[in-house]
């Protein structure tokens, strides 16, 4: 056998496996007799060991209890099927043929019947069969509540059925239980008894007192006495959770539902003693830390919905907020339990957060609200505020919160409190001004301080959560206090002003994190050209003319240059979009846009005399030549080759001594701009000319340009030329290819479309190889 181990290495592989085999082996020998030991009775024999196909296929010992647990999953559907064919023929025997028998007879096939059912399972354990006596007890537990229907029906049928089926239920759960106590090996009794006691007290207060107080109340004493029997049977813990939970949503229901502080009570006490028994299970239970935060939830609704009938709903949350404070505190009270306290801190985390979230509606109301501005700028409107109201309370709402939240990050040492902390306290002091009612001017000034508190933290604040947090908040209150600030004109400059001040304030402060610094930037350039943009619309300026003053924002940024430091690369990105912004307001006259593009370039053109800025001198370039071509455009200039031609050659002529002295240079500095200087205006007026002529010479010259760059192994003649080749050809063919289209009928493109797409996709990857040499093909070009 050959392998691809060496045989030393292979043979300590070989040992290890068998170790591993063997203790596997031993561990499941000893699981074997542990499950026959609990199994079997004592005295029988356990079943030889087996191992192989013998295992699973042939007999694994004597008949008898062994033979029935070798199959467990067939024994239980057969034993379930059995039962309830039994239950089914009673229940039929109970409803339809109970009339014909007379009372001796009823009784005598009830009592014999049921006893019948009740006592096999006694022999049946006797002999092992475990499965089938706990099918035959389940069949006699059923007949005994089939009895108690009978006995009610025959017997007692002018009674209260309500309070009989509690008598009855706290009967059988009785008669269950003893049952069960007395069979300990069967399985089913004692659970049934355990469900057939969760209704006794319910249905016995519906039965004295109809109403969902008196139902709330016997469900709280049924998780009680559940509770009770959950510290010696864990199983009970699951009713006792669904009867208490019932109570307390009982209690929540009327609470909420009261009409006045009187009527809030009688639920409060409900809620109250929910709490009471939730708290006292987790005292006695250490993983019962949930059992506490629904019982402090539940002295929280029930102490805040006496309180609710009176005041506006702003206001109940906040006093909802104010009761759960103390539970927050649970976090430093060493001696309560583990459960009881982390139970309810969780609670008062809950109302706090929900309470939060309430009061963010009017906070979010309020920032939406100066959207409006939008649709009309400087019109001077003050929208009417409602003082003292909801916002009084949201504002006091959101600042409790932070104060807990403040208080929790530093009890628990955790970062998540500050961000929450940081996030309330900027909403509810950002929007206080607003929802109180402020004059306007008092509204601006607070919103800038509270603006600048934020900021300061984010540039101060030590603990990462809280800066980030702090940095967010002072951009959203920066945005929305600039959009309001577009209300006036006074108020604009103002407002845009000193928020620039800050921002460039705090670009400038050294031991601020970059990313921050960087943003602050970028803020401060962006606040200098709104202001800019605003003072020309003071003006009685034309908008075209907007855009010199706006030229001053590149122009600054280009001579500050070093001296901005760390924030140069975002300085210079924001002042790059503020020329854009310059061009694109110079568009509607040629001669601005011209003058525009042209002191565009001059600043590009300074900033390129820095070595580390040389790229700039492209966009100078382009930036020259596209005035000159706007103002030859507004000139009325239809022949644009006569400008072209005297700088092309020249051009070209300079680029072939560049590429003499500096072989290595490439072909896209020696001959890219006097190529583009022709080609490109040029291939502009060939598409808006209908003649022929210039297309002619414009598509010969291009070839002639292609093939040069071909010969010669240049990229940029051969990409230059290919492309305006390729826009000539397209032009001129375009006339006839739309006459075809026209003239096919209309299935054939799409069908020739899908061709190619056919086609394209099958060859993929070769097409993918093709273009990938291309452009390693086109790389090795100089």
């Amino acid at each position: 056998m050959n392998t691809p181990l060496p045989p030393a290495e292979e043979l300590a592989l070989i040992d290890r496996e068998l170790a591993q085999l063997d203790a596997r082996r031993l561990y499941l020998l000893g699981r074997r007799d542990w499950l026959l030991r609990l199994l079997l009775p004592s005295g029988g024999a356990p079943a030889p060991v087996r191992w192989g196909p013998a295992a699973t296929g042939g007999t694994a010992g004597p008949a008898g209890p062994a033979k029935e647990a070798s199959a467990p999953s067939a024994q239980n559907v057969l034993l379930t099927l059995g039962a309830v064919l039994l239950a089914v023929a009673a229940l039929a025997f109970t409803l339809v043929s109970w009339g014909s028998m007379g009372i001796a007879g009823r009784s005598a096939v009830l009592a014999a019947v049921t006893a019948a059912a009740l006592g096999a399972p006694v022999l049946l354990l006797r002999r092992g069969l475990r499965s089938t006596a706990e099918s035959v007890a389940a069949v006699g537990l059923l007949l005994t509540v089939l009895d108690a229907y009978a006995l009610y029906a025959v017997g007692m049928p002018e009674a209260n059925g309500t309070g009989y089926a509690a008598g009855a239920a706290a009967v059988l759960a009785a008669a269950w239980a003893g049952y069960g106590w007395g069979l300990r090996k069967l399985r089913i009794p004692l659970p049934a008894a355990v469900l057939a006691a969760q209704f006794a007290l319910p249905l016995a207060a519906l039965a004295v007192r109809p109403g969902p107080q008196a139902l709330g109340w016997a469900l709280l004493a049924t998780a009680v006495l559940d509770a009770a029997l959950a510290l010696k049977v864990r199983a009970a813990a699951v009713p006792a959770a669904v009867t208490g939970a019932g109570a307390l949503l009982i209690g929540v229901a009327q609470s909420w539902s009261a009409g006045s502080a009187a009527q809030a009570l009688a639920p409060a006490a409900l809620l109250l003693a929910g709490a009471v028994l939730g708290v006292a299970v987790a005292w006695r239970e250490p993983r019962a830390s949930a059992a506490a935060l629904t019982g402090a939830l539940a002295a929280v609704a029930g102490l805040g919905g006496v309180a609710r009938p009176g005041l506006d709903p702003a206001w109940t949350v906040l006093v909802h907020l104010l009761l759960a404070l103390p539970l927050l505190a649970a976090v430093r009270a060493a001696a309560l339990p583990v459960a009881v306290r982390r139970g309810s801190a969780r609670a008062g985390a809950a109302v706090a957060s929900l309470a939060v979230l309430s009061a963010g509606a009017a906070v979010a109301t309020t920032l939406a609200a100066r959207l409006r501005v939008l649709g009309e700028v400087w019109a001077g409107t003050t929208p009417e505020r409602d003082p003292y109201g909801a916002g009084a309370a949201a504002v006091l709402t959101l600042l409790v919160a932070a104060g807990a939240a403040w208080w929790l990050a530093r009890a628990l040492a955790r970062p998540e409190p500050m961000v929450v902390a940081v996030a309330s306290a900027w909403a509810g002091l950002f929007t206080a001004p607003v929802l109180l009612g402020f004059p306007v001017a008092a509204v601006f000034a607070a919103q800038l301080a509270v603006t600048g508190a934020a900021g300061a933290l984010a540039l101060r604040s030590p603990a990462r959560g809280a800066r980030t947090a702090a940095a967010v908040c002072t951009l959203m209150g920066a945005a929305n206090v600039s959009l309001g600030a577009l209300d006036g004109r006074a108020a604009t400059f103002a407002v845009w002003g000193l928020l620039g001040a800050g921002c460039a304030a705090a670009a400038a402060y050294g031991s601020a994190p970059r990313p921050v610094r960087a943003g602050a930037a970028v803020c401060a350039v962006g606040y200098a050209t709104g202001v800019l943009v605003a003072a020309g619309a003071v003006s009685d300026l034309a908008v075209v003319w907007w855009a010199l003053p706006v030229l001053a924002v590149p122009a600054l940024a280009a001579a500050l240059g070093p001296r901005l430091g760390g924030v140069r690369l975002p300085v210079e990105i924001a002042a790059a979009v503020a020329g854009a912004v310059a061009v694109g307001l110079s568009a509607g006259r040629a001669g601005t846009l011209a003058l525009v593009l042209a002191l565009s370039g001059v600043v590009c053109a300074g900033a390129a005399v820095r070595p580390d800025r040389r790229v700039l001198g492209w966009a100078a370039g382009a930036l020259f030549a596209a005035a000159t071509w706007v103002r030859l455009a507004e000139a009325g200039v239809s022949a644009p080759e006569a400008y072209a031609l005297p700088v092309t050659v020249p051009a070209l002529v300079v680029g072939l001594l560049r590429r003499r002295r500096d072989p290595g240079a490439s072909s896209w500095t020696a001959y890219g701009p006097g190529l583009a200087a022709t080609l490109v205006p040029s291939l502009l007026a060939a598409w808006g000319d209908a003649g022929w002529l210039r297309p002619l010479l414009l598509g010969a010259a291009a070839l002639v340009v292609t093939l040069l760059g071909a010969r010669w192994r240049l990229q940029a003649p051969l990409l230059l030329g290919g492309v305006v080749l390729a826009a000539v050809a397209v032009h001129e063919l375009a006339p006839y290819v739309v006459q075809v289209a026209g003239a096919l009928p209309r299935w054939v493109p799409p069908a020739l479309a899908g061709l190619l797409l056919l086609a394209v996709g099958a060859t993929y990857e070769r097409r993918l190889r093709d273009a990938r040499r291309l452009r390693a093909a086109i790389g090795r070009l100089r």
